[in-house]
């Protein structure tokens, strides 16, 4: 897959960064770099290679799921150093808006 000046910009859109002409160019070249080792990764055969979640052989210890009661602060005492808040939540800023045209 050949990488463009107008994927990395595509990308950077996506991802809201603002880049300068050098940046983009030097971006094309590294990110063009990352498809090809990547895409050298489809050549290796694995026929017969378990697959594997992680390379060290560990047990995963799991807690009895009960629910339990905080002895904490009550949640007066927390919500009164919260900047923003409503209906008893702490209001937090937008971050993916929805496009109406979807």
């Amino acid at each position: 897959m050949k990488i463009t000046e107008d994927t990395v910009k595509h990308v950077a859109t996506l991802s809201r960064l603002e880049f300068g002409d050098d940046e983009i160019g030097k971006f094309t070249e590294q990110m063009g770099s990352i498809i090809n080792m990547a895409s050298q990764l489809q050549e290796v055969d694995t026929e017969g290679v378990d697959e594997t979640v992680q390379v060290v052989d560990r047990d995963t210890v799991f807690r009895e799921d009960k629910p339990e009661h905080w002895q904490g602060e009550d949640r007066e005492t927390l919500m009164k150093n919260v900047p923003e808040k409503a209906n008893g939540f702490i209001k937090v800023p937008v971050i993916i808006e929805k496009d109406d045209n979807e």
